[in-house]
């Protein structure tokens, strides 16, 4: 076995490598460099769950970044139970083409309980008292700790919310250089997300973001030289491209006014009532799944979407099955937003009447994705002096609420989610070797669904050499 390193670099497409990149473009330039043909949707859950399982949504059930739960009646956003993924994994076929593979999964998703040796992801603490601890979580339990000894605390800051950028990805691919260097996995999965954060808050042309693209590469270049002396090969790959956006669609605030959706009034704001709603979408980037109670609800809601500004499809379940989404957790109906548009979450129709988690980071309450937490409230006169007092009341043990986030959703200037129409602006896998011509689809791009197997084929190639 020749040991692999596969690096996830969020948002990165072939159109971004050039001047900015050197590493990359030096990197990829003797070898292969071909987009991968997206799922639907163009998330990352669905997207990693189909290239460590080599199926589509369809078959693994990562419908999106979440989806409602039937049975629970909860939606159900970024769990992280690698159960939660049908199949097997590449690292499950790993190990049972060879008892002695080993895998480090450094923050990719569907984590935990994952078949791995080592593992480490982002899993804040919550006690009773209502308060939210960041944390890692990992596997072996000494796992965290050996690596925080070394690199420090993560910066669970920089990896979400207002704060979020550079560190966090250099801490994680400074964690896979100490694993290659102490524990020598056969595959190492790295996870760099940096690009999505400054293509989200200010569009993937922005001068900003191209800055991003040049400090993510020299991290890429870091990680690059650890692995080559580990005697590991180096894949790279994305989940998706995004795209500028102009165009928020309240998705679930048209179905609240053609009369589906309905809300719970509570002392804390208007939360989804998922009982009472005749229909509600869970809201997904440029993709929402509608859940409805009835055919004659599902058959409104179309209509109305279908009328809806911005909406470039309406998919039902026949048309699901053509892109490999039909399954048992997808919507009633998922609708695509078109080019330059995207789905917020928000169902009030006065703010004053938005819940109270609207105003913070809060990623599991929220029945939808909300990149406003990227930014923080412009109209607060004193942004900064508003988190301190937040943080003295945390410190006197005082109840507090960490309301800073804008609920002005035209502040979002990138999104994805959608199928791209040019594949330079999509999703990518760069390699260090060639690839023949004959793998290749007829537009010159790699089924997002050959990663699984690509990975293996490089570990396992006939005469590999062991790494350190």
């Amino acid at each position: 076995m020749k040991p692999c390193v596969v690096v996830d670099i969020v948002g990165l497409t072939l159109r971004q490598l050039g001047e900015h990149t050197p590493n990359l473009s030096e990197f990829c330039a003797r070898g292969t460099r071909a987009p991968l043909a997206s799922v639907l949707p163009a998330v990352t859950c669905s997207a990693q769950a189909t290239m460590l399982t080599g199926s589509l949504p369809a078959q693994h059930g990562a419908v999106g970044n979440g989806w409602f739960d039937r049975d629970n009646a909860e939606v159900a956003l970024w769990r992280q139970s690698n159960a939660l993924v049908r199949g097997k994994k590449v690292y499950e076929l790993g190990r049972e083409r060879d008892s002695s593979f080993t895998c480090a999964k450094l923050f990719w998703w569907w984590n935990m309980g994952a078949a791995v040796d080592w593992s480490i992801t982002p899993r804040p603490f919550y006690p009773a008292d209502g308060r939210k601890i960041p944390a890692v979580y990992g596997w072996p339990r000494s796992y965290p700790g050996e690596l925080e000894q070394r690199l420090g605390a993560f910066p669970f800051f920089d990896f979400w919310g207002p704060k979020s950028g550079l560190p966090s990805s250099r801490w994680i691919a400074d964690a896979a250089i100490a694993t290659l260097e102490l524990h020598h996995p056969t595959l190492t999965l790295v996870y760099l997300p940096h690009l999505d954060y400054s293509h989200q808050q200010f569009g993937p042309q922005d001068p900003r973001s191209r800055a991003a693209l040049r400090e993510i590469d020299v991290v890429f270049g870091d990680l690059l030289r650890a692995a080559r002396g580990a005697g590991a090969s180096v894949l790279v790959v994305s989940e998706y491209g995004l795209e500028a956006v102009d165009t928020p669609i309240d998705i679930n605030r048209v179905l609240r006014r053609a009369g589906l959706l309905e809300v719970r009034e509570t002392p804390a704001g208007e939360v989804l009532d998922v009982f009472g709603s005749a229909a509600f979408a869970v809201a997904d980037h440029q993709v929402a799944h509608v859940y409805a109670r009835s055919e004659q609800a599902r058959e409104h809601a179309a209509n109305v979407l279908r009328n809806t500004p911005g909406v470039a499809e309406v998919l039902d379940r026949a048309a699901q099955r053509r892109f490999g989404l039909e399954h048992a957790r997808s919507g009633d109906l998922v609708a695509v937003a078109r080019k330059g548009a995207w789905f917020t979450y928000y169902y009030w129709l006065a703010d004053e009447r938005a819940p109270d988690f609207a105003r913070t980071v809060d990623i599991h309450r929220k029945p939808g994705y909300d990149p406003c937490e990227l930014f923080l409230d412009p109209a607060l006169r004193a942004p900064k002096l508003r988190i301190a007092l937040r943080l003295a009341q945390k410190l006197a043990g005082q109840r507090y609420l960490m309301d800073v986030i804008p609920l002005d959703a035209r502040l979002v200037k990138g999104s994805h989610g959608r199928l791209v129409e040019d594949p330079l602006d999509g999703p990518l896998l760069l390699s260090d070797e060639p690839l023949g011509a004959a793998e290749l689809s007829r537009d010159g791009s790699l089924p997002m669904t050959s990663v699984c197997e690509r990975i293996l084929a490089r570990i396992f190639a006939p005469g590999a050499r062991s790494g350190a």
